[in-house]
């Protein structure tokens, strides 16, 4: 399969050969699951104390009382009970444990084969598109590849004049206007706000254009080697749009 190379101000500069594996078979399911699995892996076990809802001085009256069996509370002359789940302060039923630790598990071949479907599928424009992402040049071939220049860029200003050249600083925009508030308890555990996700940049290690695209809202950068199916597809959804340098296209040869 071969893509052009753009140059930093926008235009075409010639032809590539991409790698084997954005040839790959394109299997939504099989990134699906594998993105499940990643994310559940992620998942810190909790639960409750196992004297919550138990500290309590009590006693129970006993029967033919002609009241309920449950245990009541001391201070109060018995009237008052404790303890147990339908009671005020009492424990829950079937709380959380902190010993079961969620996983789920996927075969080492079937998580490197979607990792490997989910870079083929930022190769379709139909699929880019699908996800919701804005795209000013519709003769654009994707994924987007730069040449060299891309990896020296270090500022943020010259990285959004490229992403003008290139015709998909619009994206950027649109993760900017779509910062809403979370809906739910996250929002009072330090995650107050969402934004979509826009631009994947991929560039080599060390590179100054690492920090310049990393300020840009709803952009992710990333290296060849710290490069996930979660950042390819985030939640599942395939066809992230992508940026990669030829350095980093040519890095990916054993993936």
């Amino acid at each position: 399969m071969k893509t052009k190379i753009y140059k930093i101000d926008g235009d075409a500069k010639g032809e590539m050969d991409l790698p084997a594996a954005f040839s790959e078979e394109i299997r939504p399911d099989i990134v699906k699951r594998a993105v499940e699995a990643s994310e559940t892996n992620k998942k810190q076990p909790h639960g409750p104390s196992e004297e919550a809802g138990m500290r309590h001085a009590t006693e129970m009256q006993g029967i033919g009382q002609g009241m309920a069996r449950v245990q009541r509370l001391t201070q109060y002359g018995g009237s008052r009970a404790a303890k147990t789940p339908q009671t005020r302060g009492g424990r829950r039923a079937h709380p959380p444990k902190p010993e079961h630790r969620p996983k789920k598990k996927i075969n080492k071949k079937e998580r490197a084969k979607a990792r490997r479907s989910a870079l083929a599928a930022t190769t379709k424009k139909e699929l880019v598109e699908k996800r919701g992402h804005e795209i000013d040049d519709g003769s654009l071939e994707f994924p987007l590849v730069v040449e060299k220049g891309i990896e020296d860029i270090d500022k943020t200003k010259d990285a959004i004049d490229l992403l003008k050249n290139l015709g998909v600083y619009s994206d950027v925009n649109r993760a900017k206007k779509g910062k809403t508030i979370r809906a739910g308890k996250g929002k009072r555990r330090n995650r107050k706000y969402r934004r979509p996700k826009s631009i994947l940049v991929v560039l080599p290690e060390g590179t100054e254009g690492l920090r310049a695209f990393s300020n840009l809202p709803g952009v992710t950068v990333k290296t060849p080697e710290t490069l996930t199916i979660e950042d390819l597809s985030p939640g599942g959804d395939m066809g992230r749009l992508s940026i990669f340098s030829v350095k980093s296209v040519n890095q990916m040869e054993d993936w």
